[in-house]
């Protein structure tokens, strides 16, 4: 009866000497403290580059209109934002909507391929060619083909989204276990059940992998279209800025052209983490 009162009177010293739940408090302790460096370590080299440069600069005079000191580009970042700004909102719109056409279009291909290897034996050697191309050298015939217009920027945004997804997908779809196939194939399951119960799960690590590549080079083929023939958008302005020498503004829009894209690999990550919940 007395052992009884000891144990009700002091629950936490037991729980306190329990290994498995000090073991759990280390575990989270280490998780918390992981996270921390995750974000202190490149906030802080950040931080020590753009102090060298700022000296850097100082220390040997470096002319402004080649390499302007950090503490130029956020006043011209500051002073022209309003600037910024409309050019932003164009190659945004852009780079969205060939990022979401390239992917489409390269998703539905793979699975085209997977499901018939004569489809893929025709059309994926034309596809590797087409990638072979350098943008450079293809976006000036898709403007004059679609013209100066949204539809030749979004077409090079999307081509330069397609090929990386294509190849990702295709490898997901076919990464399936053969024993998952058999297994699904006695059970007498049909082929769209194969594909969306087996096929398309299997394939989504690979899919966002190659979302995450395209959610950067879809900003690249935006801009490679604006400089191409545009009058507005951040590829605009950083053409306009170089044959003007105003190198603040020039780094402050190609530094404003990165952060999109990592407004947008971010999103990518997001989403994956969501949608693929048993992917480790």
């Amino acid at each position: 009866m007395l052992m009884t009162m000891v144990d009700k009177a002091n629950p936490g010293d037991l729980e306190k000497d329990d290994p498995s739940e000090l073991a759990l408090i280390e575990e989270r302790k280490f998780e918390r403290r992981r996270k921390i460096e995750s974000i202190a370590i490149p906030i802080g080299t950040l931080i020590c580059l753009l102090l060298a440069w700022q000296l850097g600069v100082r220390l040997f005079g470096v002319p402004t209109y080649i390499a302007p000191a950090p503490s130029d580009v956020a006043g011209a970042f500051i002073k022209q934002f309003p600037l910024l700004l409309t050019n932003f909102w164009p190659t945004l719109f852009e780079a969205v909507l060939g990022f979401i056409t390239g992917n489409l279009a390269a998703v539905l291909i793979a699975v085209a391929f997977v499901h018939s290897k004569t489809v893929e034996k025709a059309f994926f050697p034309i596809a590797v060619f087409i990638n072979t191309i350098p943008i450079l050298a293809i976006a000036p015939i898709l403007v004059l083909i679609f013209g100066a217009g949204l539809t030749a920027k979004v077409v090079i945004a999307a081509l330069i989204c397609f090929f990386p997804t294509l190849v990702n997908m295709v490898r997901g779809l076919q990464s399936v276990s053969p024993q998952a196939l058999e297994l699904a194939r006695i059970l007498s399951a049909s082929k769209s059940e194969i594909f969306w119960k087996i096929r398309l799960p299997s394939s989504l690590p690979f899919l966002f992998s190659a979302l995450k590549i395209a959610a950067t080079t879809c900003v690249i083929g935006a801009i490679v279209g604006e400089w191409v023939g545009a009058d507005v958008g951040l590829g605009a302005l950083i053409i306009d800025s170089t044959f003007n020498f105003r190198s603040a503004l020039l780094y402050a829009t190609v530094f404003m052209s990165s952060g999109l894209s990592v407004v947008l690999f971010a999103s990518v990550s997001i989403a994956e983490r969501m949608i693929v919940r048993w992917h480790t």
